[in-house]
């Protein structure tokens, strides 16, 4: 049998997932980890050039008939995010018609921010997506959008501008959760190997449960990588919600269908989460 090509996101914020996954439960051709960066994972998993992973949440809507969604998986947030902010030489108020320069790096962030601009500060910025070079984007924008481990940066080194959370921002007009990637599998691989995909299902959630319950390790690794203090690790990755209730998907649908109202879906995603129970196989 062919192994199950996994993207790995090669950000900081997923390190308690994969700290702990035990490829030695798995022979050497059941399952390939590929690390990507987001945007690359997207265009991968919609190519099928990779299985599953953890895809940015307007990617799977965008494709969403093409995937079912991982139970008890995902990158998430109930206000704070801290890893994605929007730095500003203005209030945010004051950016109506502002030129707004975008991470290269997310399809995710830019639409939320897209939202967050458009349909609860009813402004019309002009946006310019660009490599995730923040004095290069500040020098030409009057505000910058950077994720991941590039705001992490700029929010170390932050030199006087403005800088909002859209993780909190969405929660202060929403009260809901943000979702911001799902474990993601394409449905020929649950339809096809389903027992395998149990499998590694599994490993994904006993890796995430002992990522949590032993975080030093986690925080050691990500200090070692990254930099920064253990504290701010500690602070950073009990903020963050790895897992996906109803509550989390009710977010996640309604981020969809305020996408599609202002066109940047054609229409609100349906979230499928897959049945660990179903016997389904290929004929």
């Amino acid at each position: 049998m062919s192994s199950i090509k996994i993207g790995k996101i090669t950000f900081s914020n997923i390190m308690p997932i994969y700290h702990f996954f035990r490829m030695d439960q798995f022979d050497e051709h059941q399952v390939e980890f590929i690390p990507q960066v987001p945007t690359q994972l997207n265009r991968g998993m919609a190519e099928g050039t990779i299985d599953m992973g953890p895809i940015s949440s307007f990617e799977y809507g965008r494709n969403y008939k093409e995937y079912e969604v991982l139970p008890g998986l995902s990158i998430s947030s109930l206000g704070k995010v801290r890893s994605i902010f929007l730095f500003s030489r203005k209030p945010i108020e004051e950016l109506k018609e502002a030129k707004i320069a975008l991470t290269d790096k997310s399809a995710t962030s830019i639409n939320l921010l897209r939202i967050i601009m458009e349909k609860f500060y009813q402004a019309s910025p002009a946006y310019e997506t660009m490599p995730a070079n923040f004095e290069k984007m500040m020098a030409t924008a009057d505000a910058a959008l950077l994720i991941g481990d590039d705001a992490l940066l700029a929010s170390w080194n932050n030199h006087g501008y403005y800088m909002y959370d859209l993780g909190e921002l969405w929660y202060q007009h929403t009260g809901l959760w943000m979702v911001f990637a799902v474990w993601a599998v394409r449905r020929e691989v649950t339809r096809g190997k389903p027992e395998l995909l149990r499998s590694i299902h599994n490993e994904f959630l006993h890796s995430k449960k002992k990522g949590l319950a032993e975080l030093d390790a986690v925080v050691a690794q990500a200090k070692k990588e990254f930099g920064a203090t253990a504290e701010f690790w500690k602070v950073y990755y009990t903020g963050l919600s790895y897992d996906f209730t109803l509550e989390h998907k009710k977010g996640l649908e309604y981020y969809y269908a305020c996408a599609a109202d202002l066109g940047l879906l054609k229409e609100p995603a349906k979230v499928e989460v897959w049945n660990t129970d179903s016997n389904k196989s290929a004929v």
